[in-house]
């Protein structure tokens, strides 16, 4: 990986391996050619992947039983500081899955067209031990959590564990703009960046996007933080174009209306509005989105193996939902100018294992500060987010582990994944693939000059 910065707070070319990235929205521009080998790329290259060949089919898997549900504990105080109090908006509220009428209910009905049902784990098996549940339901949760304890977690989340996390349909809480903002919410982001980013404490985020010289303390970093910066900027990035995308146009007592705010989006991402950032912004969130998409790709043996199963206790349609997931796995690895992870981490071992130590650190880190989050449904949203681009990055940097699952016959793998994990990397690529998507439409509305 390499990675050049202007001298100016504009950049220039964002390099990886030997792919550059560009792009031009009116307004918006940032210009750069990506070349490997033969081949040719640009930003519109990576925009007709993702939106013809990679997000209908990922989408049509995040709406299956198997990626809708994600456990999260909402509850959890912040760490850092005393947050006064959470937002009261009704749009910053999350709808949990909970029985509706008593506590004996633990049946969720997920398909009311085919009327099929599957036993979801409430609350692991305390529901059933507290409440009481029939041999049927007692069953199917002792399944459930039979196959992830066998699956050997590699990385324990705590919301996994917590007798306090609860199961929320993704689909049901997407993720959108809630009216969350103002001094709370730049404590968060500006916690993430002046004390997570390696930025050096002399250095100061400035109030006024684009005041100064800020950027050009990443000169002096190596490109292992260099990239992780640009990791974090292209995610707040991603999450900024949902918010303008899915943004309250209407409410009224009799309707609530969602669209695209244009006037949103340009002072977010202009380049004359941000002075300057808004290109450098939209250059991460491409970034991001190789970086995750080269994970999909190399996770593949790992999915690919006959004992894994999307499993949900029913068998013909775990196997169904398992052939679409290597389809867009195949997709994600047919990509020709794939991020190439091999120059990271490459130096000394020592330093290189310190290196890898202190961004696991600080990554453990920012996902920690998303309980100080005080809208509910952003914190569910950052959450997930924080722990998809984690599990990427733990796939990225596993290829001797995810390679000996070919050759080794031993059950005791090194490289595992637990539900949630699965959960949350396609949930989390399935939100920048929509953000590349939300690209083209804003290019629109742009060109038409709404």
């Amino acid at each position: 990986l390499s990675v050049y910065d202007s001298d100016d707070i504009t950049f220039s070319s964002l390099l990886i391996g030997q792919t550059k990235i560009t792009a031009t929205l009116p307004g918006l521009s940032f210009n750069c050619t990506c070349r490997q080998d033969d081949s040719t790329c640009d930003v519109e290259t990576i925009d007709d992947f993702n939106n013809k060949q990679l997000f209908p089919k990922l989408q049509t898997l995040l709406e299956l039983d198997y990626f809708r549900f994600y456990k999260v504990n909402l509850n959890k105080p912040c760490p850092f500081w005393t947050v006064s109090s959470h937002c009261g908006l009704k749009d910053c509220a999350v709808q949990p899955c909970s029985p509706v009428s008593s506590p004996s209910f633990h049946l969720i009905q997920l398909d009311s067209t085919k009327m099929s049902h599957i036993y979801f784990v409430l609350d692991q098996l305390q529901i059933c031990k507290r409440y009481g549940c029939d041999e049927e339901t007692r069953e199917a949760l002792l399944n459930w959590s039979k196959h992830d304890d066998e699956a050997k977690l590699f990385c324990v989340v705590d919301d996994e564990e917590s007798p306090d996390s609860q199961f929320v349909d993704l689909l049901l809480n997407p993720e959108r703009f809630t009216g969350y903002r103002g001094p709370e919410v730049w404590r968060i982001w500006n916690s993430i960046y002046e004390e997570n980013c390696f930025k050096p404490y002399s250095v100061k985020r400035p109030l006024i996007p684009g005041a100064g010289k800020f950027y050009s303390w990443l000169e002096g970093q190596c490109v292992e933080k260099r990239a992780f910066y640009r990791l974090v900027s292209g995610l707040h990035a991603s999450i900024n174009i949902h918010l303008s995308a899915r943004y309250l146009l209407e409410d009224s007592w009799f309707q609530k209306k969602w669209g695209h705010n244009v006037t949103e989006f340009r002072q977010r991402f202009d380049s004359e509005l941000t002075a300057n950032e808004g290109p450098k912004r939209l250059r991460n969130l491409y970034f991001l989105y190789l970086v995750e998409l080269r994970a999909l790709a190399k996770v593949l043996p790992f999915f690919q193996q006959p004992s894994f199963r999307l499993y949900t206790g029913r068998p013909e349609e775990d196997q169904k939902h398992k052939e679409l997931l290597l389809q867009i796995l195949q997709v994600a690895r047919s990509f020709p100018l794939h991020f190439d992870e091999t120059s990271l981490f490459a130096g000394d071992e020592n330093e290189t294992a310190k290196l890898k130590e202190d961004i696991r650190l600080a990554f453990l880190n920012i996902s920690r500060i998303m309980d100080c989050v005080g809208c509910f449904k952003c914190r569910l949203w950052g959450k997930l987010q924080t722990q998809g681009l984690g599990t990427a990055l733990k796939i990225l940097f596993s290829e001797r582990e995810i390679e000996a699952l070919h050759t080794s016959n031993d059950r005791r793998q090194s490289f595992k994944l637990s539900r949630q994990e699965i959960v949350s990397l396609l949930n989390a690529f399935g939100r920048i693939s929509t953000s590349v998507r939300e690209l083209t439409n804003f290019r629109s509305l742009l060109n038409e000059g709404k």
